[in-house]
């Protein structure tokens, strides 16, 4: 195993002098990127369409291409499911991500072309591997498996006529490793791409827990249910005695804030690091490229070329939008896209926050539909998550899940915040935990703290707490456990609230 280790990184530190180029002209390699992505796609009909054969700078594609979103590529992508090649990306297409970032009724299915399985997923998987190494020359890192908690996949239904599928991105990437990553990885795929979660969690407990797993990735949600169904197996309650080994955890998908007391508690000591990654059905786009810190580089050099829209131009016919040497600091950015997957202009629907631009490190600060801005407190996912956390830090609670929605003015009350709370063990002082998470968001966002001055234009939070397994059972009864699909937190409607409300509600009476 020594010689196994040495020789996988190895070959991922060859790719460190692409990296230093990344690093070292981040704008030449942005404009590079985008004049590669026009010229490859001039020919498909999408390129043709925008006479990508004229257009030689940032300025003239940025006039000629509008912003769009996944309405807008919808029948573009209808079309290549069901079989046309050449319309937005002229090689060809067989796998689609299934994904809806959100638990909306409707999937988006992103195109996966090999350009951006090769180019930007896979790399990006390799990338997050070489960062720790580089931190960690010492790791025994590929001495055991990597544990990937994966999605599912299935036949396109829509083109009956030839192999072409669709499914989680992880499933996508794991029909797509290259043959030395199987075998480094564990559970056998056959299990790790099931689509029945109750039993994929049973099956890849039994198969791994005699494993020597060295690290996981995976969303924290569906970690923590593989990990306390180890320890019923095992009798044991900290991951280290089953698997001593084990260094790295990969996570992303979700903030890590409100979960990190909790994974204290599961893998006990010290020795194992933690790094966040930003994949996202439309591309690779960050890595925690220091452990220890909460922010990640944005990768400039995986086929994709950036935008960003202050967050003021979102929802505007023909908004603005800013390239990478014109961000700033501390402002929140709605990310617009080119990809080589033959996404253009595209608004993927998250907001960022840049911490630094000199290299280029950033947090995800929210999404663009899932915040909360009734009343013009502008509350954004990253100030829920911190002041939820440090609620719980407070009050000694550990956090399973949350959502919240606005309450709505009447004519005989004001309005406010509503919040559905689940947890692991709850805080040993419920008002003083609704008080500490109102403090918090006051403390965190100067918009709701303006609202709530004197309850003048916003009452105090509304909070419920509610039964564990609560958010596993909504998202099992509405066909949407595991994968991409998460627990909206934020929403400016109500129709989750009241949804996962009226579940509660019903089984109690």
């Amino acid at each position: 195993m020594p010689l196994i280790n040495s020789l996988v990184s190895w070959y991922l530190k060859r790719r460190i002098p692409a990296i230093e180029t990344m690093l070292s002209n981040p704008f030449g390699v942005q404009h590079d990127q985008l004049m590669k992505l026009i010229r490859t796609a001039q020919i498909t009909e999408f390129g043709r369409t925008f006479d990508f054969r004229t257009i030689n700078s940032v300025e003239t594609f940025k006039e000629r291409v509008p912003v769009t979103n996944y309405d807008d590529f919808h029948h573009y992508i209808r079309r290549m499911m069901h079989g046309e090649q050449n319309v937005l990306w002229p090689s060809e297409v067989s796998w689609f991500a299934k994904s809806s970032g959100t638990t909306s009724s409707k999937s988006k299915f992103i195109p996966v072309t090999y350009e951006s399985l090769e180019d930007c997923h896979i790399q990006g998987g390799k990338d997050v591997l070489l960062w720790y190494l580089n931190q960690k020359p010492e790791s025994e890192l590929f001495a055991g498996k990597g544990l990937v908690m994966g999605g599912s996949h299935q036949i396109n239904s829509h083109n009956a006529s030839a192999e072409t599928f669709y499914g989680d991105l992880s499933a996508v990437m794991m029909q797509n490793m290259p043959f030395w990553a199987h075998y480094l990885r564990t559970p056998d795929l056959s299990i790790a791409i099931m689509d029945n979660w109750d039993e994929k969690i049973e099956r890849m407990a039994r198969a791994t827990i005699q494993d020597d797993v060295t690290n996981i990735s995976g969303v924290p949600t569906w970690t923590i249910v593989l990990i306390e169904r180890l320890f019923e197996l095992s009798g044991k309650n900290n991951l280290l005695d089953i698997w001593p080994n084990l260094e790295l955890y990969i996570h992303g998908g979700v903030s890590f804030t409100p979960y990190r007391e909790r994974f204290k508690e599961l893998i006990q000591g010290t020795q194992v690091n933690y790094m966040e990654t930003y994949n996202a059905s439309e591309g690779f786009l960050g890595i925690q490229d220091r452990l220890g810190f909460s922010d990640m580089l944005l990768m400039l050099d995986y086929g994709i070329f950036y935008e960003f829209m202050p967050i003021s131009e979102y929802g505007k016919t023909h908004p603005k939008t800013l390239s990478l040497d014109e961000v700033k600091v501390n402002e929140n950015y709605a990310l617009v896209i080119s990809t080589n997957a033959g996404l253009w202009r595209y608004i993927i629907g998250d907001t960022i926050r840049f911490t630094s631009t000199h290299p280029f490190r950033f947090k995800i600060s929210g999404r663009t539909k899932h915040y909360i801005n009734a009343f013009g407190e502008e509350l954004m996912i990253e100030n829920a998550d911190m002041a939820i956390s440090k609620a719980c830090e407070t009050t000694n609670a550990l956090l399973t899940d949350y959502t919240a929605a606005p309450v709505y003015f009447t004519s005989t009350s004001k309005g406010g915040h509503e919040w559905l709370i689940e947890f692991e063990r709850e805080p040993y002082d419920r008002a003083m935990f609704e008080s500490e998470l109102d403090k918090n968001l006051k403390m965190l966002n100067s918009d709701y703290e303006a609202k709530r001055f004197k309850d003048m234009a916003m009452l105090a939070p509304k909070i419920h707490f509610v039964p564990k397994g609560t958010f596993h059972e909504w998202l099992k009864r509405a066909g949407k456990l595991g994968g991409q699909h998460k627990v909206p937190r934020l929403s400016n409607e109500r129709k989750y609230l009241e949804e996962i409300h009226g579940m509660v509600f019903a089984k109690v009476n």
